[in-house]
């Protein structure tokens, strides 16, 4: 292996303790020593390939953006040209999946949800970076279900409240199961529930026929337990 492709199998190495880290932790109570421990570098490697903690930290936020739009893409492999409310079901599926990821890129949803929670003085570039074209893909779905005429706090007030559904269907799971203990909201699982959003979705935007709607068939990189 040359020594360029040590560095780099370091510097990869040094991201994915690091975000494991980040996310269990927090970035205050995370240490240098610690990541470097997990990641088998020595303690120089942070300074060496980041420069320090902080760009460090920012590194694995944008590594964590492209590993989560790189698996779980917001069109899922709709072909072009797809229409609107096939590109929300995929918009939905995909939100769900990176949110519900129990593989070991797991930490990727746990440190945005953490950095959301616990904000650092990098919410600024996650917003920018990470969120804001997601965002701005999810108001072009709505805007065009609206149909013309649409304004910007109506797209973004649905677009919120169609995030909301995802993340409250996938974080508050535990209270859900015992809050409906002979209904489980998310039985049927991650298609059944994006279904459901999607459909509830389309109803308040009044799209005709949202109850009937029937999605089609996407790609998916895990499974779709909920």
């Amino acid at each position: 292996m040359s020594g360029n492709g040590r560095e780099d199998e370091t510097r990869m190495r040094l991201l994915e303790a690091a975000g494991e880290i980040f996310s269990c932790k927090g970035y205050q109570a995370a240490t240098v020593r610690e990541i470097t421990r997990s990641a088998r570098a020595n303690l120089a490697a942070v300074h060496y390939h980041f420069g320090s903690k902080d760009r460090l930290y920012q590194a694995v936020l944008e590594h964590a953006h492209r590993e989560a739009g790189r698996r779980f893409p917001p069109d899922l492999g709709l072909p072009a040209g797809a229409d609107a409310r096939a590109r929300l079901y995929a918009y939905v599926r995909a939100l769900l999946l990176r949110l519900e990821d129990k593989s070991r890129h797991a930490w990727l949803a746990r440190l945005m949800a953490r950095e959301m929670a616990e904000p650092t003085s990098n919410l600024t570039l996650v917003v920018e970076r990470c969120l804001a074209p997601a965002s701005a893909v999810l108001r072009s779905i709505v805007a065009d279900l609206l149909g013309p005429g649409a304004q910007p706090l109506e797209v973004a007030r649905f677009s919120q409240s169609i995030v909301g559904q995802c993340r409250h269907f996938v974080l508050d799971r535990q209270v859900l199961s015992r809050l409906h203990p002979d209904c489980d909201p998310c039985q049927g699982g991650i298609e059944a529930v994006a279904l459901h959003v999607v459909r509830f979705s389309l109803a308040a935007l009044g799209c005709v026929d949202a109850r009937d709607y029937v999605p089609p068939i996407l790609a998916s990189e895990c499974g779709d337990a909920l």
